[in-house]
């Protein structure tokens, strides 16, 4: 007999009851076998047994490669031909373990080994060592892996005054105590942003416009590079008065600094500069919770000229073919950053039309996974 607190029952649709009819399916110890014996099945069933091993040895897999980063492994092999034990003297590794650990980079593509004796990078980590952004990032991780050490813990307390993200990230939440250290942050985001800009880069009209305004633009990557694109183009960067120092210091003397505004603030409690009829917004907006994100693109709306636009590029959530690295990677990343979270380019779509801004338009980019891009119109 049901009491009066008791949840009302939950109508099913066709896309639960069919995921329900699925699941008990593919849990069945019997099906599983069923199909690994039957040839029309079998491949299906060895391309799931080993994506289910990949999150058994997930974590494995990212160690290995964060000691061939960390170690310069990747840039010793290069593009040479090293013995196995000029490798153990370049590790100060035991041969043994020297050994182990070529191996299982072999395994995973880092390395390879094309005659006895001989070790060169092997197809991923050759890829891998031509991208300082990621190597960036896997060397960053170290911070990410104390986080999830105890992920219970973790998502009981986002951001928490002890984790090791939210104290790196000088913008996200802190306690009052943490001084204030932009080098760290703004030296990552010199070191990964490329691999984000790189994406739109003469797939979007920056000469279409007079005047670009960067916002959290850091020590000017992406400004000098939209600078050397577009000779006449105007270009400003906005920033908080502890990052606009680095970019003084990498425009000053250079061809670009007449051409530069540097503007300090933060765009939290600050004026948006006027004057602009293009602002971007590059891997800005998914650090930032939803309040301040909206109030960011009302703020914009407000200070954009009519036609004036702004172009958002960064990583997004459901991205077709790449979905891990939304809701998973970025999910976790931000929530133990203490601010922000991965979004759609549905979502920031609702949120440009709650804005103020006329119409959005999805601008195609060659790999989503680095980057997606969206154009908003006032």
């Amino acid at each position: 007999m049901s009491r009066p607190d008791d949840p009302a029952p939950v109508s099913l649709n066709w896309r639960t009851r069919w995921a329900l009819r699925r699941n008990r399916i593919l849990g069945s110890r019997k099906f599983q076998d069923w199909a690994a014996r039957t040839p029309v099945f079998r491949s299906v069933a060895r391309r799931k047994a080993a994506r289910q091993f990949d999150l058994v040895a997930g974590f494995v897999y990212t160690q290995i490669t964060y000691i061939f980063v960390q170690s310069g492994l990747i840039g010793f092999l290069g593009n040479s031909a090293r013995t196995e034990a000029e490798i153990v003297r370049f590790l100060d590794f035991p041969q043994d373990a020297a050994a182990r650990i070529l191996k299982a980079g072999a395994a995973l593509g880092l390395a390879e080994s094309p005659q006895r004796d001989l070790w060169t990078l092997g197809v991923v980590g050759a890829a891998l060592s031509a991208n300082e952004g990621a190597m960036a990032m896997i060397r960053h991780h170290a911070l990410f892996y104390r986080d999830l050490s105890d992920p219970f813990a973790l998502l009981k307390d986002r951001g928490a005054a002890r984790s090791e993200l939210s104290r790196f990230w000088t913008y996200a939440p802190k306690s009052a105590e943490d001084s204030q250290q932009p080098a760290p942050y703004s030296e990552l985001m010199a070191a990964t942003q490329p691999m984000v800009w790189q994406q739109i880069i003469g797939r979007y009209s920056f000469g279409s416009h007079r005047r670009m305004l960067d916002i959290g633009g850091g020590s000017g990557t992406f400004v000098a590079a939209v600078g050397a694109h577009t000779p006449g183009l105007d270009l400003g960067l906005f920033d908080l008065p502890e990052v606009v120092p680095l970019a003084h210091k990498r425009f000053a003397g250079s061809e670009l600094e007449k051409r530069v505004t540097l503007h300090a603030g933060s765009f939290r409690t600050d004026p948006i500069p006027a004057g602009y009829d293009l602002v971007t917004l590059i891997r800005i907006l998914h650090d930032h919770d939803d309040d301040v994100v909206q109030a960011l693109l009302a703020a914009l709306c407000e200070s954009l000229p009519v036609g004036g636009k702004v172009l958002i590029v960064e990583p997004m959530a459901e991205t077709r073919g790449a979905e891990g690295m939304g809701d998973a990677y970025f999910g976790l990343y931000l929530w133990a950053m203490g601010s922000g979270r991965p979004r759609s380019i549905h979502s920031y779509v609702e949120m440009a039309q709650l804005a103020g801004f006329s119409t959005s338009k999805a601008v195609p980019t060659p790999l989503p996974i680095i980057a997606k891009a969206l154009v908003l119109t006032k």
